[in-house]
């Protein structure tokens, strides 16, 4: 009997233990503001820059400063996170420069610049 009353509370700590740790995963979770639709632009023009370059449209110049152009996009949406609530204006910030970035791609591979350079 004193054996099983062990394991008994032996797993009630661990069940605590879990359900703690879980609890501490959706709050931290819950603190980091979400921005969904930038992620998936970002994922998505990401996409486009590695397409070009694998297609030759784009130059390893040109796909250097385009990923250099995504970074900043990241960066940005760091840093209205950091705070934890991204306002509207960061939101239109960010739709902002993701609009540049977007038409950015777009002009460099519909150039007259190739990776084989012709």
């Amino acid at each position: 009997m004193n054996a099983a009353a062990t394991m008994i509370r032996k797993l009630q700590g661990s069940l605590i233990g879990t359900a703690l740790l879980g609890l501490i995963a959706s709050s931290a979770q819950a603190q980091t503001p979400a921005t969904p639709r930038v992620d998936q632009r970002q994922a998505h023009q990401q996409a486009r820059i590695a397409q070009g370059a694998a297609s030759g449209a784009l130059t390893a110049q040109e796909t250097q400063r385009l990923e250099r152009g995504q970074a900043a996009v990241q960066n940005a949406e760091a840093q209205a996170k950091a705070d934890g609530t991204v306002t509207q204006q960061e939101r239109r910030h960010l739709h902002r420069m993701q609009e540049r970035k977007s038409a950015a791609i777009h002009r460099a591979k519909h150039n007259d610049k190739t990776a084989t350079g012709q």
